[in-house]
C-alpha cells in the first residue's frame, strides 16, 4: 500500500523551530521528487519547498527562504522539512508529496505530485 505519513507538527512560539517528517511506505522514495506544501485556513494551498529526485536541486518559496530546509534520508525512506524562525503566518496544515520521474528538477506546483500525505498541523502562536 502506497502511503506518505507526516509527523512532527504542533504548537510552537514565534521564533521557534520544528522538524516535519514524511515517511514513505509501499514505494521507494529514491525515484521521486519531494514537495512540501501548506494550506492555511481560508487560503489556497501553496508550495513551500521541493527537492529533486537526485537531491541536486532544491526550491523554496520566497516566504520561507533562509528559514526552512528540505532534506531526505533514502535509507529510512523519509523526507524532512526543518523549519526555523517560525512566524505566525507559517501556521497551516503541511503536506508532503512525491512526484515520480527522472528529472533533476522539482516543482512547487502541487498539481504535479502523484502521492500525498494526510497533513500535519503547524501552529505558531504565543
Amino acid at each position: 500500500q502506497v502511503q506518505l505519513v507526516e509527523s512532527g507538527g504542533g504548537l510552537v512560539q514565534p521564533g521557534g523551530s520544528l522538524r516535519l517528517s514524511c515517511a514513505a511506505s509501499g514505494f521507494n522514495l529514491d525515484y521521486y521528487a519531494i514537495g512540501w506544501l501548506r494550506q492555511a485556513p481560508g487560503k489556497e494551498r501553496e508550495g513551500v519547498s521541493c527537492l529533486s529526485r537526485d537531491d541536486s536541486n532544491t526550491y523554496y518559496a520566497d516566504s520561507v527562504k533562509g528559514r526552512f530546509t528540505i532534506s531526505r534520508d533514502n535509507a529510512d525512506n523519509t523526507a524532512y522539512l526543518k523549519m526555523d524562525s517560525l512566524k505566525p503566518e507559517d501556521t497551516a496544515v503541511y503536506y508532503c508529496a512525491a512526484k515520480f520521474g527522472l528529472s533533476r528538477s522539482c516543482t512547487l506546483n502541487g498539481g504535479e505530485y502523484h502521492y500525498w500525505g494526510q497533513g500535519t498541523q503547524v501552529t505558531v502562536s504565543r
